[in-house]
């Protein structure tokens, strides 16, 4: 995998939770600026998936496929279904909610990374 790249997704989806946790915290909605900083996830998300499938298919390491491809695509689709649920919430748990989508971007990130360093 791309290291450069999955150290990128980490650090802006952490700052996009912590983001998201003020909101919360001051009992805000989700705003446009969070909303970009997820747009410039999800085509960093897209630019990950191609890589890692065009890295995968030409690779001979012992690699799982179901479970990389499975977590190449629950990253990329995991954003959009936080987001349209924190704009659908109209209390401060529409933040909340995104905050937790965005800390599972870096579970998946680094899972994806160790499976494959093996």
């Amino acid at each position: 995998m791309f290291a450069p790249l999955t150290w990128f997704l980490v650090a802006l989806s952490l700052a996009a939770m912590v983001y998201a946790v003020v909101l919360a915290a001051r009992n805000k909605r989700i705003d446009w600026t969070v909303l970009g900083a997820l747009g410039v996830i999800e085509v960093a998300l897209v630019a990950q998936l191609v890589v890692g499938i065009v890295q995968f298919a030409g690779t001979d390491r012992d690699v799982s496929g179901p479970f990389f491809i499975g977590y190449l695509i629950g990253s990329l689709i995991i954003l959009p279904i936080g987001a349209f649920w924190a704009l659908a919430e109209s209390s401060r748990w529409g933040a909340g909610v995104l905050a937790v989508a965005c800390l599972v971007i870096p579970i998946l990130e680094l899972r994806l990374h160790d499976l494959w360093a093996v």
